[in-house]
C-alpha cells in the first residue's frame, strides 16, 4: 500500500531556503537528488516511535503527577519534546553518515590526484591545449575525481572561465591538497608559464606530502600501540579486578558483622555495609569502557590518519574488544577468587 504524502511531508520538514544548500551538500556525497521520500519516511517513523515511547514511559508518570488540563498540557509538551529529540537524533546520524561519506570521497580524490595530474602533464607535453589535455585525462579508473573534473571541464567547454570552473570544483570539498594543487595550476595558466612543468612540480609535492604523512604515522605507532593496549587490556582488567575486590570486601564485612554479634565484641569502628552494589559497579564499568574506547579510538584515528572521520571504524572495534576482554577477565578472576576462604 502506498504511503500517503510521503514526499510532501519530506518537503515540509525541510525549509525552502535550506533546500539549495542541502542539495549541494548531498551532491558532495554523490547524491544527485534530494531524497524527500526518505525524509518523509523518517518523519513517520519518528512520530510512531515518539508515540510508543510516550505511552510506555512518559504517560504512566504524568498520570500520577497531573490531572485534567495539566495532564493534557504536559502530555502535549512531553510528546513534542520526545518527537523533536528523535528527529534531532535521526538528522544527526544522517549528517554524520553523509559527512563521513564526503570525507571518504575527498580522500579517494586525493589518493588518485597524483596519477591524474601525470596524465594531464603527459597530454600537455604531447602538444594538446590545456582544456583538451584535461578532458583526455578523464578515465574511468579515476572514479570520483574523473566525475568531478568532467563536470568542471563541461562548464569550461560551454563558455565558463577555466579559473572559475577550477575554483568551483575545489571549493566544494574541504581538501587542502586539492585546493593547493589546482590553485597553483590556475595561477600557472594565468601567468602563461609552462603548465606541464608546473604540474610536474605539483605531482612531486603531492608525493612528498604522502611520504611525510606515512613517516609521521610510523613514528607515532608507539603511542597507538600503548593506547590500544591500555583500552583493550589494562582498563578491562582493572575494572574486573576492582569488581572482585568489591565482592570480597562485601562478604568480608558481612562475615565480620556476624562474628561480632556472636562474640559480643564492640569495635570502635563499625562498617555495616558497602553503598556500591556489585551489579551497579558492573554497569558502571561497561559504560566507562564504552566512553574510554570511543575517545581512545578518536585519539588513535588522529594519530594514524590525521582526522577523527578517517577512523570511525575504530570505534566499534575498540568498544567490542574492550567489552569482550572485560567479560573474559571477569570469568578468569571470578574463578581465581572463588578459591579464597572468604568466598
Amino acid at each position: 500500500m502506498k504511503i500517503i504524502f510521503l514526499e510532501e511531508f519530506g518537503k515540509a520538514i525541510i525549509p525552502e531556503r535550506v533546500r539549495p544548500r542541502l542539495k549541494q551538500y548531498l551532491f558532495k556525497a554523490g547524491i544527485t537528488d534530494v531524497p524527500y521520500k526518505t525524509f518523509g519516511a523518517l518523519f513517520y517513523i519518528s512520530v510512531l516511535l515518539a508515540i510508543t515511547l510516550f505511552f510506555y514511559y512518559a504517560y504512566p508518570l504524568l498520570i500520577k503527577l497531573f490531572s485534567g488540563f495539566g495532564l493534557f498540557f504536559f502530555s502535549f509538551i512531553s510528546g513534542l519534546a520526545i518527537a523533536s529529540a528523535i528527529m534531532a537524533l535521526a538528522f544527526f546520524v544522517i549528517y554524520a553518515y553523509l559527512d563521513i561519506k564526503i570525507f571518504n570521497r575527498t580522500n579517494q580524490m586525493e589518493d588518485i590526484l597524483q596519477e591524474f595530474l601525470k596524465f594531464v602533464s603527459e597530454n600537455l607535453k604531447g602538444g594538446m591545449p590545456f582544456e583538451k589535455a584535461l578532458w583526455s585525462a578523464i578515465k574511468p579508473e579515476f572514479g570520483i575525481l574523473a566525475t568531478e573534473v568532467r563536470l568542471a571541464a563541461k562548464k569550461v567547454i560551454t563558455g565558463q572561465d577555466i579559473e572559475d570552473g577550477i575554483r568551483e570544483f575545489t571549493d566544494k570539498y574541504d581538501s587542502p591538497i586539492l585546493k593547493r594543487s589546482f590553485n597553483l595550476l590556475s595561477e600557472g595558466l594565468k601567468g602563461g608559464g609552462k603548465v606541464a612543468e608546473i604540474i610536474d612540480r605539483i605531482v612531486e609535492n603531492i608525493g612528498e606530502t604522502k611520504r611525510l604523512k606515512k613517516e609521521m604515522a610510523a613514528t607515532n605507532m608507539t603511542y597507538v600501540i600503548f593506547i590500544t593496549f591500555v583500552v583493550i587490556v589494562i582498563a578491562p582488567g582493572l575494572f574486573a579486578l576492582s569488581y572482585q575486590m568489591l565482592t570480597v570486601l562485601e562478604k568480608f564485612i558481612g562475615k565480620m558483622g556476624v562474628s561480632q554479634i556472636k562474640a559480643g565484641i564492640s569495635l570502635p569502628i563499625t562498617i555495616s555495609s558497602i553503598s556500591i552494589k556489585p551489579h551497579d559497579f558492573i554497569n558502571f564499568s561497561r559504560y566507562a569502557l564504552v566512553i574510554i574506547s570511543t575517545f581512545s579510538s578518536m585519539i588513535v584515528s588522529m594519530i594514524r590518519k590525521g582526522s577523527i572521520k578517517a577512523g570511525v571504524m575504530y570505534i566499534p572495534i575498540f568498544i567490542i574488544s574492550s567489552l569482550l576482554m572485560y567479560t573474559l577477565f571477569m570469568f578468569i578472576l571470578t574463578t581465581i577468587f572463588a578459591s579464597l576462604i572468604l568466598i
